[in-house]
C-alpha cells in the first residue's frame, strides 16, 4: 500500500489518500472502510442521453470525479477488485448527486478516504505499508507419494497445487523423481521471492536435492524445516515455528496462530484467558487484558450496528489500549480466525486469572 497524501480535516476525521499494489492492499481495505466513510475518486459511470438535440442510446460512460458515502464493501478475490459502493453526495456532474453508485478499485487505482479513523484501522494500514516492503513466501510441504504448494498472504493461506505420486525408493525411484519434476515445476510458475520447503522425514531432502540438481535458481530461494505433517496441518506447523517471520519480520498468519495456541492452552488448562463478549469486556473493566484477539468480520459487523453485542466494540478496544493491552485483529480467511469466530469472535490473553 502507498499512501499518496493525509489531511486533517473538521472534527476528528482525516482525509487519506492510498494507492493499493496488490490484492493484499485490496483486502486490508474490506476491513479499513465501513458504512458512513466517505470515499472518492476518478471513475466512469453511465449517463442516460434522452432530450431533444440527442436521442437515447441506452447509456454511454463518461469519466468524472465523485464522493459516496459508503454503503457496502466486498472484496472480490478472484476478481482483483474491491467494490465500494453508496450514495453519491459530490461530484463533477450535479445531475449525478443522490444516485448510487460503484466504485470498483483495482490495483494501483488511487482512492481518497474521510473518516474518523480507529486505531487499529490506522495500524491495518500502516501494517499494509510495511507489507509492501516483504516478499512473497511460498511453502511445499512433501512426504512420500504427495506434495502440497501454499502460498502466504495477508489476507490468508491459499492451496496452489497438490501433487501425488509412486511412492518409494529403489526400483520406485522414477517415480520419485516424477512427483520432484511436478512440484518444481510448480515453484517455477510462482516464482516466489522465498520458499519455504517442509515435511517428515528425509523426502524433503531428497525433495531438495533433486531440485538443486536440475533448477538451482529455485533451490537457491528455498529453507528447509522440519515438520510432523503435510498439507493444511504442515502449513500450520510451519507458520507456528516462525519460520515464515524469519523471510517476512511481520507475517499475520503467523502471529494468529501464535496467539491462537496459546489461547487455546490457557482455556484447558483454566489459566489466564477470556473468551465471549461478556466474559472479555469484564476482564477489560477490571483491567485485566494483556492482549485482545477480535475477528474481523465481527469487528466489521458490530461497527456497521449489525452485530448482537452490547458493548460498543471501539470502546471495548479504546480501553484495552488505554490500560497498556494489545489488540490483535484475526482474519477470518485463516484458522485461527474460524477458531476465533467459535468462541464468539471475541477473546484476551490476561495478566491474571479472574475468578
Amino acid at each position: 500500500m502507498r499512501i499518496a497524501d493525509r489531511q486533517s480535516v473538521e472534527g476528528r476525521a482525516e482525509r487519506i489518500t492510498v494507492v493499493p499494489e496488490s490484492l493484499d492492499d485490496l483486502w486490508h481495505l474490506t476491513y479499513i472502510l465501513e458504512p458512513g466513510d466517505l470515499v472518492s475518486g476518478d471513475t466512469t459511470r453511465r449517463i442516460q442521453r434522452d432530450d431533444d438535440k440527442m436521442r437515447d442510446t441506452g447509456g454511454q460512460r463518461e469519466p468524472m470525479w465523485l464522493r459516496i458515502e459508503v454503503e457496502s464493501v466486498e472484496f472480490a478475490k478472484f476478481a482483483n477488485r474491491l467494490r465500494v459502493g453508496g450514495e453519491i453526495v459530490d461530484c463533477s456532474r450535479e445531475d449525478q448527486l443522490g444516485f448510487h453508485h460503484t466504485f470498483n478499485v483495482e490495483e494501483h487505482d488511487e482512492l481518497e478516504i474521510e473518516k474518523v479513523w480507529q486505531v487499529d484501522q490506522l495500524e491495518r494500514l500502516q501494517e499494509a505499508v510495511e507489507a509492501a516492503e516483504q516478499p512473497d513466501v511460498a511453502i511445499a510441504t512433501v512426504e512420500e507419494g504427495e506434495a502440497h504448494v501454499h502460498t502466504v498472504a495477508q489476507y490468508g493461506v491459499e492451496e496452489r497445487a497438490t501433487v501425488t505420486g509412486t511412492t518409494g525408493k529403489g526400483e520406485y525411484a522414477r517415480g520419485r523423481d516424477e512427483l520432484f519434476a511436478e512440484l518444481t515445476e510448480v515453484l517455477k510458475r510462482l516464482d516466489a521471492p522465498a520458499i519455504i520447503l517442509a515435511g517428515p522425514g528425509f523426502t524433503k531432502q531428497d525433495a531438495l536435492d533433486y531440485i538443486e540438481e536440475e533448477t538451482p535458481e529455485v533451490a537457491e530461494k528455498i529453507q528447509v524445516v522440519d515438520t510432523a505433517a503435510v498439507g493444511d496441518r504442515g502449513v500450520h506447523e510451519v507458520l507456528k515455528r516462525g519460520a515464515v517471520d524469519r523471510i517476512q519480520t511481520e507475517t499475520r498468519i503467523s502471529e494468529e496462530a501464535e496467539l491462537i495456541d496459546e489461547l487455546m492452552e490457557r482455556i484447558g488448562e483454566g489459566a489466564k484467558a477470556a473468551y465471549g463478549i461478556e466474559e472479555v469486556e469484564k476482564a477489560a473493566d477490571y483491567g485485566a487484558v494483556e492482549t485482545l484477539l477480535i475477528l474481523d468480520k465481527r469487528l466489521r459487523e458490530e461497527r456497521a450496528g449489525e452485530g448482537d453485542w452490547e458493548v460498543d466494540a471501539n470502546d471495548l478496544i479504546d480501553t484495552v489500549e488505554r490500560q497498556g493491552g494489545d489488540v490483535t485483529v484475526f482474519s477470518h480467511e485463516f484458522d485461527p480466525g474460524q477458531q476465533l469466530s467459535n468462541l464468539g469472535g471475541v477473546a484476551a490473553l490476561l495478566r491474571y486469572r479472574l475468578d
